[in-house]
């Protein structure tokens, strides 16, 4: 039977939201025991049961993939002033080009998930990489304005998969307790690249031309896709047709599953071909019983080795096609291109998580913007170097908030999870921001100040590493607070995100001159800093009744879990 039309009733009482999993096992001998969740199967090429050094060397070569994307779109703001002279482009011209590729950031993944989606993360990270070496060539040849608006178009539409796909490899290798520091060296490598990239090719500007900061990416990109090619493995996991399911998957439901039938209309087969998440192949459990002492089964993972172990060869298979949930084969494809626009408007969490995200990265991107273009001009009169070292304070502030958010995040799960009795939820992870909430208004409040009133810039440069101590932390935490709630639907939710964070960006840099003209550079920085402020004091409301939302809108979350590809 096909899923049901989603509701906002959500489930009943008795059953736990998405996102809530006992993590830790309060009976064990040792009394606490971290329990892997989702559930690794007993298929020796899951990804969840890959050795942790496998793991992070396909997680470094992820992170190699980010930092060539970050810096190859941040790295043309050193090159305004040069190109400003040799080419003639108004700075008007290049502070657009900046705006339109923000908009195909948005636009990108809309488009390209669906791929990653039906054929696997690899042949999307090896396409990207392929397309970006290319277009390295074609900025070093730039001449017309045609020239720089197409290579921000396309750098941008196929650079969006490093802000969607990443999350997307996390959930598919690391497990709910370990997604704290993935997703904060995530953070800290696309912002660093970012930064560092802008400082790098200051100099390469300076010393070489500014035409050989892309002769540079195109060498850089060319190694790149080479690794990635012969080094990255498939992380989209595709059960075989035999020890896809464990015995104790196969175990009979209890009359819970047949209340959680009739409630989001779904069949047995159904939840058993989801997902490795123990909240969803085992019976629902009720939130009194578990506080009674009542705990679920929980199985040590044994690798079944009848399941051979993929070749080399297999490994580096470009393709890895999935079918998806019966009922849906038809149009499953296009779904994903407006599901995300549709789970963004309809589930609070992702909202939210849309918003934060937005707002930071586009605050974070007008000052870019306006350091690029005021530095240059008097009293300042940076040369393309000395634009580029102004992102030295932003690589302290990142490296700061990210090394201290890590292992914060993931300590906090344990910590939360144990005083409510081994269970955890994900709003637990929120309380995680407020040690870094004020480092925002004050890092904006002192760069803005800074600039307008034209004063020494090591005023700026302080502002820039405040901000950062803030925005870093900040946002590690949003998106794996979203990937923990919502893992089944993640690539459609952070679709979503993407859409607004770059709507932001989109929105402020295409209006920062007139608007800039009208009121001033404070007054421009005060509004969109006051605007900042309201969204992230609703993260008090997420941590009071994020866990009720979840509960509400369970039942959509469900009927769009059920429409995913059949990957676990």
């Amino acid at each position: 039977m096909a899923a049901s039309a989603p509701t906002s009733t959500g489930e009943s009482a008795h059953l736990w939201p998405p996102g809530t999993v006992r993590l830790e096992d309060m009976t064990s001998s040792a009394g606490k025991d971290i329990i892997l969740e989702p559930r690794p199967s007993e298929d020796p090429n899951d990804p969840f049961n890959w050795s942790t050094t496998r793991k992070y060397i396909n997680f470094g070569l992820v992170c190699l993939y980010v930092a060539m994307v970050a810096e190859f779109i941040n790295a043309s703001t050193p090159t305004w002033g040069p190109m400003n002279k040799e080419l003639g482009y108004s700075f008007e011209i290049l502070n657009d080009s900046y705006a339109v590729g923000c908009a195909c950031l948005a636009l990108g993944s809309v488009i390209l998930i669906p791929f990653a989606l039906k054929f696997g993360r690899r042949p999307l990270y090896i396409f990207s990489t392929a397309l970006q070496f290319g277009l390295s060539i074609w900025s070093a040849k730039m001449e017309t304005v045609a020239d720089l608006m197409l290579i921000n178009i396309l750098q941008c539409l196929f650079g969006s998969l490093a802000e969607v796909i990443v999350q997307m490899t996390i959930a598919d290798i690391f497990f709910v307790h370990q997604r704290g520091r993935a997703n904060a060296i995530y953070v800290w490598v696309w912002l660093l690249s970012s930064y560092l990239g802008s400082l790098i090719a200051g100099f390469v500007a300076k010393g070489q031309g500014w035409r050989w900061i892309w002769w540079w990416n195109a060498i850089f990109f060319g190694i790149a896709l080479l690794i990635v090619v012969f080094g990255y493995e498939e992380t989209k996991y595709a059960p075989p047709i035999f020890g896809m399911v464990s015995e104790t998957e196969k175990s009979p439901p209890s009359s819970a599953l047949k209340h959680e039938e009739a409630e989001f209309g779904r069949k047995k087969p159904d939840l058993q071909t989801r997902t490795g998440s123990s909240q969803d192949i085992d019976p629902p459990k009720s939130i009194e019983a578990v506080e009674n002492g009542a705990l679920p089964n929980i199985d040590t993972v044994i690798i079944n080795h009848s399941i051979p172990l993929k070749t080399y060869r297999q490994k580096l298979s470009i393709f890895t096609t999935t079918t998806p949930s019966a009922g849906i084969e038809n149009n499953a494809f296009l779904s994903h291109m407006y599901q995300p626009l549709i789970i963004l408007t309809t589930i609070p969490a992702v909202a939210y998580a849309a918003l934060v995200y937005g707002i930071l990265v586009g605050l974070g991107d007008v000052m870019s913007t306006t350091m690029s273009t005021y530095l240059v001009q008097p009293p300042y009169n940076f040369a393309s170097d000395q634009v580029g070292l102004m992102s030295l304070p932003r690589v302290i502030g990142v490296t700061i908030g990210a090394a201290i958010i890590g292992p914060l995040s993931d300590w906090a799960v344990i910590y939360f999870s144990r005083r409510n009795k081994g269970i955890y939820d994900p709003e637990s992870r929120l309380w995680c921001i407020v040690p870094f909430l004020l480092f925002v208004p004050a890092g904006a409040l002192l760069f803005s100040i800074g600039l307008n009133n034209h004063l020494p810039w090591p005023v700026i440069a302080v502002g820039l590493a405040l901000y950062n101590i803030g925005v870093t932390p900040i946002n590690s935490v949003i998106i794996t607070y979203l990937t923990d709630s919502y893992r089944d639907i993640i690539g459609d939710a952070l679709v979503g995100v993407t859409v607004v964070r770059n709507s932001f960006s989109t929105a402020f840099i295409f209006a920062l001159t007139p608007w800039e003209a009208r009121v001033g550079l404070k007054w421009v920085f005060v509004t969109i800093l006051l605007i900042a402020c309201a969204i992230l004091s609703l993260f008090g409301v997420f941590i009071r009744w994020g866990k009720a939302f979840r509960g509400q809108f369970a039942g959509r979350y469900q009927y769009y879990a059920l429409r995913q590809y059949k990957e676990r």
